[in-house]
C-alpha cells in the first residue's frame, strides 16, 4: 500500500494551495465581495475563474480534450482539499456542487452530440447547470422509487408534469438534468433527460429560505406544467434514470467529502494560532489538557474521513461502484466537518461566535452536510444491507490486479 500522492498531483495541490492563498482567501476579508446570499459576488467570481483558467487550474475532473486537467478522483481528492481552504475555493476553479457532479456523469453517459451541446458550456463556465431530482411529499427523496413527476412520449417528445424543490443551483443554472417517471416498472421505471432555462412549460415557484449561506442560485423548488422534451434530449435510454442517477450520485458524494475535508482542516487552521499563544490560567490553552483532547479528537476524525474518501475515489478509479465505500466516507466526513467547525469555534471563544472569523458561516454552511446526497441514516442503512449481505466479505482486502 502506498500512501504517497504522485509527484504531478502533489505539484498540482501545491499549485492550487497558492493560487487559493494569495487570490482567494483574501477576498473573504471583505464583506463587499459576498453577494445577497453570502457566496461570491458574481463579478469578483468571473475574475477569479479568469486568473483560475490562465493559471491552469480550471475544471481538473474534465478531459484535457475538453479544456479540463483529466486529473483521476485520488488526484481530486488531494486537490479539491486544497480548494476547500477558502469558503470560496471550488468555485472559483468550477468545481463546485452541483456543476462538478452534473459534468462527470455528462461526461461518461452523454452522447457525443450532448456533450457539445450541453456540457461543453459548463465545463466553460459560460453557464451553470442543476441536477432535478428531489420531490416534496409524497414524491422522491433518498428514495427514488417514490418519484412522482412523470415525463409521457408524445412521438417524438416527451411532456412533463410534476414539481421538485431544494434543486441546487436552479436560480441561475441554463442547463438542467431531469429525472421523470417514465413507466411503473420498479427498476426502470424513471428516465433522464436534459432541457433548458429557455424552454417553456416550467418555472420557479420560489428559492426557499435555508439556514446556511446558498450556493450560487440558490435551492428552488420547480414547477412542471407541459415542458415539452426533444427525444434527442434523453440521457441514456429509456428506464435507465435511476442507473445514472447511481452513477452521478456515487461520485458526488465523494466530491462533496473531498472539499468538507478541506473546510474542516480550514477549521482547525482558524483556530491553532490562537491556542497556541493564549494565556489562561498560567498556561496557553495549548498546554491544556482538556483542549489537547479537543484538537486531538477532530483530528483524528478528519484523517479517518480523508483516507476513506481516498479509499473510495481509488474504488471509483478502478471502475467499482464503491456504494459502500462513499457511503462509510460521507457519513464520516459529513459528521468531522462539524465536529472540527464547532471545536474550533469553542477554542476561539466570542470570536469564534462572531463575523470576525469565517467560521460562523461554516457551521451554518456544514449542517447541511449530513442531509445533501442523502442522510447519514441512508448510507448508514446502506451500510448495514451490505454487511447482511456480505457477511465477513464485507471487510475483504482488494485483489491483486
Amino acid at each position: 500500500m502506498d500512501f504517497s500522492l504522485p509527484p504531478e498531483i502533489d505539484a498540482l495541490r501545491l499549485r492550487i494551495r497558492d493560487f487559493v492563498a494569495t487570490h482567494i482567501r483574501p477576498l473573504e476579508a471583505d464583506r463587499d465581495n459576498y453577494d445577497d446570499h453570502e457566496n461570491l459576488r458574481e463579478d469578483v467570481l468571473r475574475r477569479t475563474r479568469a486568473k483560475a483558467k490562465a493559471a491552469g487550474l480550471w475544471a481538473l475532473h474534465m478531459p484535457t480534450a475538453r479544456g479540463g486537467q483529466g486529473v483521476p478522483l485520488i488526484g481530486l481528492a488531494a486537490c479539491y482539499e486544497e480548494m476547500n481552504r477558502s469558503i470560496f475555493g471550488p468555485v472559483s476553479f468550477n468545481a463546485a456542487a452541483p456543476d462538478d457532479g452534473n459534468m462527470i456523469v455528462l461526461a461518461r453517459v452523454a452522447t457525443e452530440a450532448q456533450k457539445e451541446r450541453w456540457l461543453q458550456p459548463i465545463i466553460d463556465g459560460t453557464v451553470r447547470s442543476s441536477f432535478v431530482m428531489t420531490e416534496p411529499m409524497p414524491g422522491a427523496g433518498s428514495d427514488p422509487s417514490a418519484m412522482q413527476t412523470t415525463a409521457t412520449r408524445r412521438g417524438d417528445v416527451w411532456v412533463v408534469n410534476g414539481r421538485k424543490w431544494f434543486i441546487t443551483g436552479a436560480g441561475v443554472a441554463r442547463h438542467f438534468i431531469l429525472i421523470a417517471r417514465t413507466s411503473d416498472d420498479a427498476r426502470r421505471g424513471l428516465t433522464a433527460f436534459l432541457f433548458d432555462a429557455d424552454q417553456p412549460g416550467w418555472r420557479i415557484a420560489r428559492r426557499i429560505p435555508i439556514m446556511g449561506p446558498e450556493e450560487h442560485g440558490g435551492h428552488c423548488e420547480i414547477v412542471f406544467e407541459g415542458l415539452e422534451i426533444s427525444d434527442s434530449q434523453r440521457l441514456m435510454e429509456v428506464g435507465e434514470g435511476l442507473k445514472l442517477t447511481q452513477i452521478r450520485l456515487g461520485t458526488a458524494r465523494l466530491t462533496h467529502c473531498m472539499r468538507w475535508t478541506g473546510m474542516a482542516k480550514r477549521a482547525l487552521e482558524e483556530c491553532l494560532p490562537y491556542v497556541r499563544t493564549r494565556q489562561s490560567f498560567a498556561a496557553t490553552l495549548a498546554d491544556h489538557e482538556g483542549v489537547q483532547w479537543m484538537l486531538g479528537e477532530a483530528a483524528l476524525q478528519i484523517e479517518i474521513g480523508r483516507l476513506l474518501t481516498m479509499r473510495a475515489a481509488a474504488r471509483l478509479d478502478a471502475g467499482d461502484f464503491a456504494r459502500k465505500e462513499v457511503s462509510m466516507a460521507k457519513v464520516v466526513v459529513s459528521e468531522g466537518l462539524h465536529k472540527a467547525i464547532d471545536t474550533a469555534i469553542q477554542l476561539l471563544g466570542a470570536r469564534g461566535y462572531s463575523r470576525d472569523t469565517p467560521l460562523e458561516w461554516m457551521y451554518r454552511y456544514a449542517r447541511q452536510a449530513r442531509l445533501v446526497d442523502g442522510a447519514s441514516e441512508v448510507h448508514k442503512m446502506v451500510l448495514a444491507k451490505t454487511l447482511l449481505a456480505e457477511d465477513m466479505d464485507f471487510w475483504a482486502w482488494d485483489k491483486t490486479p
